[in-house]
C-alpha cells in the first residue's frame, strides 16, 4: 500500500535509507496519519509538521540508547510509527490501545512520558546528569516546540543546563504555534532569529585547528572570546539570549529539509556542551486542510479526511463560557479575561473578538497568569482566569500565595474537569475539588447543566472573593425533567430551580422520601456535583423503568453545586431522613465531595451507611469517557446497580 512504509518497522530500517527515499517515506508517513487520526482523533496537524524532522532524528542518532524526549508528547505519533507500533495505531488512544503521548511503559523508545507542556529540557538534562555521573556514553535530544519554550520551566532548564555545561541537544520544534498562535516576546524574539548556521561551523572549525597545538589552545581560548564579540556585533538576534546562557545556538534550519538536518545534526554530535538547534517547521504540513487552518487540526476528533474537519452546529461548553463572559463585559467594563495559551480551548477566543484591550494570552505560563490576574484584582478589576483542570495544577502555590491569603477576588473558571477521555493521565482533571477544596477563603461551584453554569458565571461578577466554577469537557447539555417519565410519576416536594445565590445550599432535583409505601422502602439519599448530577438522573430513569413493579426504594436526588462552602444545616436535614447516603463525583475519592459529606455525618454523629462514589486513588487511563465511567461505576448504568444492590 506505502511504497516505502510498509518495509520501515524500527529505527534501524531508517538508516538504510536515502535522502531521496526518506523524502518519500515522508509522504508515506503523512497519508498514514490523515488516513489514521481521521478514524480515531487525535493531534494531526503537529505531527504532520515533524514527519521530516523525526525521520533526521532517527536517522543521525541511535534510539533508544540515545534518549529522546518529546515536548509536548502531543507530536510524537511518527517517533512511535517509527519504532514498532505502526500496526496498532488504528487503536490511537483508545481503551486499551496507544496512547496519545509518549509512554515509558509502552516501548523502550519512549523516554519520559509527556502529557503536559515545558518538561522536556529539566528531564533530559536530570538524565545528562546521571549519565554522566554514571560514566555512560549516549546522547540527550530534548525536541521542544508547540508553545512549550514558552514555560517558565523551560526558561529554568536553560539556566540550569548553561551553568551545568552538560553535553546535551535542544531541538526547538519552531511552528509559531501553540494550540493557537503563540504569543509572547521570546516567540517574537526567536521569530526574528538570522541564519548564522555556517557562521557558527567556521567558529567551530578553527577552534578545533587551533586547539591541534599547545600553545594553538592557549591563543584560542583567548580569541573564543573575541570571536564571540565579533559576531555579537555583526549578528546581534542571533547571541542574545541563548548564547549569553552558555547554550551554542544553531539555526534557525528548514524542518522541512532532511538533508540539512542530517548534516547539522551529525555535526552538533561531536561539539561538547549544551546546544540549541532552532528547527523551523510548518503546523499541519502536507494537509492542505491542516496547513491553511493549524488551529481547527491541532486536536481532532473523527472526520472524513477527504473533505477535512466539517464545523460542527453544536455549541461547546466552552464556546459558552466565552460567549457568556464576553456579553458581561459588554456593560461591565472592570472585566478582564486572561487565558495561558488556549483561547479558542476555553473560549475566551470570542472575548478577544470584541473586548480585545481587555484580554490577555499569557502564553504556557499557569503560574504567571494566576499571580498576573491578582495584580488586576489587586487594582480594582475583575479578573477571570480560563484554564484546563489538569494544567491549573501548575499554578497551585500561585492560588494559595498570591490569591487566597489574601482574598482576592479572581475568578477561575475550570475548563475540563472530571474525565477528559483519550489524552489520558495527564489531562483528566481528576483532582481539582480535592486540590481546591482545603484551600482556604476559595468558594468552589460545579454546574449540574450548562444553563446552570451560565448562572454561576454571572453570579460570580458579584463575587468578591476567590471563587472557582468547575464544568466538564463537551458539548452543551441541559437538564429538563419534563422530559423525564419518573419526575412526572413521582411526587417532587421542591420545585426546580431554588435560588442559586444561596451559597452553600444544595438543590433538591427530586424527592419522594415522603412518599407512603407499605412495602417499608429504604430511603437513599444521592448527592452529585456537576454533571454527575446528569448521570444520577439517567440512573434513576433506567432504575424506575425497570423495577416499576419491585421498586424498594425511595429516593431524594440533591445537586451540590458548591463543594465550599457547604451548607450543614442544609444537608443534615437530608441525612438525618436517610437509611442510605451515595455521593457522586468525577473526581478523586480523596478530598472531595464524599470526603466533606463523610465529615458533615461524623461531626454530627449521623450513623448511615455511606457510599462515596468517584475516581479511586489511581491515575486513570485514556479511553472513551463512557467506557471509563463505567469502568469506574460512575455510569448511569453503575449507579442503577449500586440501586439494585441497595
Amino acid at each position: 500500500m506505502y511504497k516505502f512504509l510498509d518495509g520501515v518497522n524500527s529505527p534501524r530500517d531508517i538508516k538504510q535509507l536515502n535522502v531521496n527515499q526518506l523524502n518519500e517515506l515522508s509522504k508515506d508517513i503523512r497519508k498514514f496519519l490523515v488516513k489514521n487520526v481521521s478514524k480515531t482523533g487525535g493531534h494531526l496537524a503537529s505531527n504532520l509538521g515533524v514527519v521530516e524532522l523525526t525521520l533526521a532524528l532517527h536517522k543521525v542518532f541511535d534510539s533508544p540508547k540515545d534518549k529522546f524526549i518529546w515536548d509536548v508528547g502531543h507530536q510524537s505519533y511518527v517517533h512511535k510509527i517509527i519504532t514498532g507500533r505502526k500496526a496498532e495505531f488504528s487503536t490511537l488512544r483508545q481503551f486499551d490501545g496507544l496512547s496519545g503521548f509518549p509512554k515509558e511503559s509502552e516501548s523502550e523508545h519512549d523516554i519520559f512520558d509527556t502529557g503536559h507542556s515545558s518538561t522536556s529540557i529539566s528531564a533530559g538534562l536530570g538524565i545528562a546528569v546521571a549519565r554522566d555521573i554514571k560514566k555512560e556514553n549516549y546522547q540527550v535530544i530534548s525536541i521542544i516546540g508547540d508553545g512549550a519554550i514558552t514555560g517558565g520551566m523551560s526558561i529554568e532548564a536553560l539556566n540550569n543546563l548553561g551553568f551545568l555545561k552538560k553535553n546535551m541537544i535542544v531541538i526547538f520544534n519552531d511552528n509559531e504555534m501553540s494550540i493557537d498562535k503563540n504569543t509572547g516576546a521570546f516567540s517574537s524574539y526567536m521569530s526574528k532569529i538570522i541564519r548564522n548556521t555556517e557562521t557558527l561551523m567556521l567558529k567551530d572549525n578553527i577552534d578545533r585547528i587551533m586547539n591541534m597545538t599547545q600553545v594553538g589552545g592557549k591563543i584560542s581560548k583567548k580569541a573564543n572570546k573575541l570571536t564571540d564579540t565579533l559576531i555579537t556585533s555583526i549578528l546581534p538576534e542571533k547571541c542574545g539570549f541563548i548564547d549569553a546562557m552558555g547554550i551554542k545556538y544553531i539555526g534557525p534550519i528548514d524542518g522541512h529539509n532532511i538533508s540539512e538536518m542530517i548534516d547539522i545534526f551529525d555535526y552538533v554530535k561531536y561539539i561538547e556542551g549544551p546546544k540549541f538547534i532552532h528547527v523551523k517547521t510548518v503546523k499541519g504540513k502536507g494537509y492542505r486542510f491542516a496547513e491553511n487552518n493549524p488551529e481547527n487540526y491541532h486536536g481532532v476528533g473523527k472526520f472524513d479526511y477527504k473533505v477535512g474537519v466539517l464545523p460542527s452546529d453544536k455549541k461547546s461548553i466552552s464556546s459558552v463560557v466565552g460567549m457568556t463572559l464576553s456579553e458581561m463585559a459588554n456593560y461591565n467594563e472592570k472585566i478582564v479575561a486572561i487565558t495561558a495559551a488556549m483561547p479558542t480551548g476555553t473560549g475566551l477566543n470570542f472575548f478577544e473578538k470584541f473586548h480585545p484591550d481587555r484580554y490577555f494570552d499569557v502564553g504556557i505560563a499557569e503560574q504567571h497568569a494566576v499571580t498576573f490576574a491578582a495584580g488586576i484584582a489587586k487594582n480594582g478589576l475583575k479578573p477571570y482566569f480560563a484554564v484546563y483542570s489538569t494544567f491549573l495544577q501548575r499554578g497551585y502555590d500561585q492560588l494559595i500565595h498570591d490569591v487566597c491569603i489574601t482574598n482576592k477576588p479572581v475568578t477561575f473558571l475550570i475548563d475540563r474537569g472530571g474525565l477528559v477521555g483519550n489524552d489520558g493521565e495527564t489531562h483528566h482533571g481528576q483532582f481539582d475539588l480535592s486540590y481546591l477544596n482545603l484551600i482556604p477563603n476559595m468558594t468552589v461551584m460545579a454546574p449540574k447543566d450548562t444553563d446552570e453554569m451560565i448562572r454561576m458565571i454571572k453570579f460570580s461578577e458579584r463575587f468578591e472573593t476567590p471563587l472557582a466554577i468547575r464544568y466538564p469537557r463537551g458539548n452543551e447539555y441541559y437538564i429538563d425533567k419534563c422530559h423525564f417519565k419518573f419526575f412526572k410519576e413521582c411526587e417532587v416536594t421542591e420545585e426546580l430551580p431554588i435560588d442559586i445565590y444561596t451559597v452553600g445550599k444544595p438543590e433538591v432535583i427530586f424527592n419522594n422520601f415522603s412518599n407512603t409505601s407499605e412495602k417499608n422502602n429504604k430511603k437513599v439519599l444521592i448527592i452529585g456535583i456537576g454533571n454527575m448530577v446528569f448521570n444520577a438522573i439517567n440512573a434513576l430513569e433506567k432504575y424506575f423503568e425497570t423495577n416499576t413493579e419491585k421498586c424498594s426504594v425511595d429516593v431524594c436526588l440533591l445537586n451540590a453545586r458548591y463543594l465550599k462552602p457547604m451548607s450543614e444545616e442544609r444537608y443534615i436535614e437530608y441525612l438525618e431522613q436517610a437509611d442510605v447516603v451515595v455521593t457522586l463525583e468525577d473526581n478523586s475519592i480523596i478530598g472531595g465531595l464524599g470526603s466533606n459529606i463523610e465529615k458533615i455525618m461524623k461531626e454530627n454523629e449521623i450513623n448511615k451507611p455511606l457510599k462515596i462514589m468517584g475516581i479511586p486513588d489511581e491515575f486513570v487511563v485514556h479511553g472513551n469517557t463512557d467506557i471509563l465511567m463505567d469502568r469506574l461505576g460512575i455510569s448511569p448504568d453503575g449507579i442503577k446497580r449500586v440501586l439494585e444492590e441497595i
